[in-house]
């Protein structure tokens, strides 16, 4: 019998993979979570952009906020859901984009969604068909995401 041959492997340490925000510092600054709120998120695992995002979970509020002013009318309570989810979905989807001209636009169209979420739900008061204090609170929601998603945009 041959004697058996043996192979000699170097093992070379590899660099992690380049991701897009490898060459940018964190973010700072009152629209992204930090601390404890950022932990919550490792814990989970979670390294999606999005949920760095303070705008994200205030978005997630004005959604809650909609479904809780219990919108009789079909026709606004859809349109008032819509929006809210497409406020939460636009913000994430910006948050997802690598180049600024991406993201503004993706902020953009969610900033519109939000006004379009406030005011369906608004009407929706006027005209006697949602709960008058959660109305209030939707209003406050939307005034604070919006002024938020204004300095994404920027």
């Amino acid at each position: 019998m041959a004697p058996a041959r043996t192979r000699k492997i170097t093992l070379v340490p590899q660099r992690p993979p380049a991701t897009p925000f490898a060459r940018r510092p964190p973010l700072q600054g009152p629209l992204t979570a930090t601390g404890a709120e950022w932990s919550q998120h490792q814990s989970h695992g979670s390294s999606l952009p999005h949920h760095r995002l303070l705008a994200y979970q205030k978005s997630l509020e004005l959604l809650a906020a909609v479904r809780g002013a219990q919108i009789r009318d079909a026709k606004l309570r859809d349109e008032a859901l819509r929006a809210a989810k497409g406020t939460c979905l636009n913000l994430a989807e910006g948050a997802g984009r690598v180049t600024r001209a991406d993201k503004a636009r993706a902020y953009a169209i969610a900033r519109g969604e939000c006004v379009e979420a406030v005011a369906a739900t608004e009407i929706a008061g006027q005209a006697g068909d949602a709960v008058d204090e959660a109305v209030v609170e939707v209003v406050a929601i939307g005034n604070e995401l919006y002024l938020m998603l204004g300095a994404l945009i920027r």
